[in-house]
């Protein structure tokens, strides 16, 4: 099992500080970064992809310091989702997945067998398959958002970076995917930033990131976590818990 870890992250963009001596350690299972507009959320994500450098700390894959590996490296061990993801729209479905597999293959090398097994098999978590052969344009927000995580999970990587996956996703397909969640995390490092509290709660642990810090970190049936979440949204949100269930509830 691969191990992310972020240690005394600081960052400032535009002269504001984003990230403030972030200290924070993802194993396998299913982590959910949440935290009110502004926290620095998907900036932690970027800077855990390798996408952005820190101005301070360092980010550690399995106790090797991220910078020192090459981008090749980077993308075998780790799969980014960004929040707008970009592809052309005249590739087809399956195309674009097989763009997951470049870090395997180069851009030379033609897939085989076991690629197009990984291909097969991301599509069909995603519940793409039966329109591989559409072009991207012709897809709707929510179908080309499942393709582009399918593109991540042909990866094969062991940590899985997902900056808002739910973006364009209709509310079955949430469900479905905080299920493949779930099934991902048996195997793997996920790590996903989402707004949706509700379904953030399902995770296996929650970070709550608020102006730049870390203000808990623990699952999400903790009391203390549960405490820093609502002050996190200055108590717009309180929590219960139903049939074991930690349920986000608005405070009306």
């Amino acid at each position: 099992m691969t191990t992310i870890e972020a240690l005394a992250l600081s960052l400032p963009l535009g002269g504001r500080p984003v990230l403030r001596e972030v200290d924070c350690r993802f194993d396998a299972g299913w982590t959910a970064i949440v935290g009110p507009n502004g926290a620095g959320k998907s900036t932690l994500l970027r800077v855990l992809a390798g996408l952005r450098a820190p101005a301070q700390g360092r980010v550690l894959v399995d106790g090797r310091d991220l910078a020192a590996m090459s981008s090749r490296q980077r993308a075998l061990h780790i799969a980014w989702l960004p929040q707008q993801a970009e592809a052309t729209g005249e590739l087809t479905v399956r195309e674009i997945v097989h763009l997951g597999r470049l870090p395997h293959l180069g851009l030379f090398t033609a897939p085989g067998p076991a690629d197009e097994a990984a291909v097969d098999a991301a599509m069909a978590a995603t519940e793409c398959s039966a329109w591989q052969e559409r072009r991207l344009h012709e897809l709707s927000g929510g179908e080309r958002q499942r393709v582009l995580l399918a593109r991540a999970l042909a990866t094969q990587a062991a940590v899985l970076l997902l900056d808002e996956p739910t973006t364009h996703l209709d509310a079955p397909h949430q469900v479905a995917l905080a299920r493949l969640c779930r099934r991902l995390a048996a195997r793997h490092t996920v790590v996903t930033v989402l707004h949706d509290l509700p379904l953030a709660l399902h995770a296996d642990r929650v970070l709550v990131l608020q102006g730049g810090r870390v203000r808990a970190e623990g699952s999400p049936a903790e009391p203390a976590l549960q405490h820093a979440l609502v002050q996190a949204f200055d108590g717009a949100v309180r929590i219960d818990t139903h049939g074991g269930q930690a349920v986000v509830v608005p405070a009306l």
